[in-house]
């Protein structure tokens, strides 16, 4: 039975990190929605009912839910094709419903097949993008929108030509405001004093005092005054028909539509693996190692589509950004995520205004500092002098493969790399290969492992390839559980037909009767032992 979590024991901590996440999410919600070319608000019902609905149906201690940057792409492509916003959000309730059957099921299993060197490598990699991404609108230049992740931008630029161009487009106020946030988000955490105000998160001050030091620049009409487009850009609805603009429902005809299904069934399957992946990570990152049920992260996934899609909101995941921000912060449970759900909402509702005066450059600077615990060089360093081939490559393939394309592809490649090594190294423990020097000769062993599956043939049949003739092989099965069929036929062949032709004589130990490796007039004693 799972232990009841006591969601008021760490308030103050809580507190704290998530405004921090609160901070963080805002603008990512607003520039996921306006890249997936839906209503700018869609974004904000996503954060909110992920944080909310998904925070206290969750499990997982750190994660955070809300719109991924990583759905981007299938949003987009799925609203030109559907035609209508409102079909879309159709299919983001059959994803929903998918996501919730998919956890029971118990699909969520297959996180524990993620390495550890692959899930760090992605980490690392999102940290990596997180800080190259930052650099632009810490200087000032916000051409591409607040929340792109991906290698190639919309704007025709890509992470690296991004900075080029930024050195035309410095704005100076800007990178006034950058250093003040860094420095009080540096500064906070070594200065005792400070250190004790745990209900004030440093991403606070920060904010508060890059908002009046612009308004400064502002009032006395100072060039370095940051402009509107380089500020949070809520939109404010100031009638009531406005405001009930901001709810779009499914359009449930849609049901009847092949294509709804489709996009759904991709929705499902791409954020529930982006999902079971950042679990993992947040799961690695919880100092007090507690592991999450994967099975029932999806089913809350599922759940938080299906309230997102009924209010307007965009398809969520559980999201790598948000939850290292919350971590970062000194998250201690879930109701750090439920309450940057809460103020998301109290929030856009009722101060839209002050929130708008917040400069990108405040944000570029918390996620900066983010993005650099995620790709510290320690972690580089760590894998490196821990094993240089089967732990190094693994991880830098997938850091670096994460930064040049997304995710999910990082990933794979992390994985395919991972399972290669992995077969490269059951091909050599599947059995062991010695030669004893007897008074009559060479006597070759091969001694089988307990499992010896149709992956190890290729290995098995090069060795007994290179026996030479006139040898003497003892192959010995008395530890092994299983063998393929694969391989049996291999030493049968071996035995009946190159062993007479060389002249090796061939001695099998340990293997069962029902293997069927003797022939008729042997002597079993000497050439079959029986498992015991």
């Amino acid at each position: 039975m799972t232990k009841k979590i006591n969601l008021f024991a760490n308030l103050k901590a809580d507190f704290a990190s998530g405004l921090v996440v609160f901070l963080v999410a805002l603008p990512l919600c607003l520039g996921i929605a306006l890249a997936s070319g839906a209503p700018l608000f869609s974004g904000i019902i996503s954060g909110v009912v992920g944080g909310i609905i998904v925070g206290y149906l969750s499990q997982s201690h750190l994660s955070v839910s809300g719109p991924a940057a990583g759905l981007t792409a299938i949003v987009l492509t799925a609203i030109t094709d559907l035609g209508a916003f409102d079909a879309f959000l159709t299919a983001v309730l059959i994803a929903g419903v998918l996501q919730l059957l998919l956890g029971f099921i118990k699909a969520g299993t297959i996180s524990n097949y993620f390495p550890t060197n692959v899930i760090e490598g992605m980490l690392a990699g999102i940290g990596v993008i997180i800080f190259l991404k930052q650099l632009p609108h810490a200087f000032g230049y916000d051409k591409d929108y607040e929340g792109d992740f991906a290698f190639l931008q919309p704007d025709g630029e890509n992470t690296f030509s991004e900075l080029f161009q930024v050195i035309g487009h410095i704005q100076l106020g800007s990178v006034i405001i950058t250093a003040i946030s860094l420095f009080i988000l540096i500064i906070w955490n070594k200065v005792d004093f400070l250190k004790k105000l745990k209900l004030v998160p440093p991403a606070l001050i920060a904010v508060i005092i890059s908002i009046i030091v612009n308004e400064i620049f502002v009032r006395t009409g100072s060039s370095l005054a940051i402009k509107n487009e380089h500020l949070v850009k809520l939109p404010v609805p100031t009638t009531v028909d406005e405001f009930k603009a901001i709810f779009v429902f499914p359009d449930l005809t849609a049901f009847t539509n092949s294509k709804v299904w489709i996009v759904g069934l991709t929705i499902a399957i791409v954020a529930s693996i982006e999902t079971l992946l950042c679990i993992e990570a947040a799961d690695r990152m919880d100092a007090l190692k507690r592991y999450t049920d994967t099975n029932v992260e999806l089913k809350a996934q599922g759940i938080g589509n299906i309230v997102s899609s009924l209010l307007g909101g965009l398809p969520m995941t559980s999201v790598v950004v948000r939850t290292t921000a919350n971590n970062t912060a000194g998250a201690k449970s879930k109701m750090s995520a439920i309450i940057h759900g809460v103020l998301l909402l109290i929030s856009v509702l009722t101060i839209p205004l002050i929130l708008n005066k917040i400069p990108l450059a405040t944000l570029a600077a918390v996620l900066l500092l983010i993005g650099y615990k995620l790709a510290n060089p320690k972690t580089i360093k760590h894998f490196w002098e821990k094993d240089r081939v089967y732990q190094f490559i693994p991880f830098i393939a997938t850091l670096v493969a994460v930064v040049f394309t997304d995710l999910l592809k990082g990933v794979a490649l992390g994985m395919i790399i991972s399972v290669i090594f992995v077969l490269k190294g059951n091909m050599k423990r599947a059995y062991n290969f010695r030669k004893e020097q007897y008074q009559d000769g060479d006597v070759i062993h091969i001694d089988l492992a307990q499992e010896v599956s149709f992956l190890n043939k290729a290995a098995i049949k090069s060795t007994l390839a290179s026996i030479p003739e006139n040898s003497k092989v003892v192959i010995n099965a008395s530890d092994t559980v299983y063998i393929a069929h694969d391989v049996l036929d291999l030493i049968k062949e071996f035995k009946k037909v190159r062993a007479k032709d060389e002249n090796i004589k061939v001695k099998l130990v340990g293997f069962k009767k029902g293997y069927n490796l003797v022939e008729t007039g042997e002597e079993e004693k000497h050439v079959f032992v029986e498992h015991k």
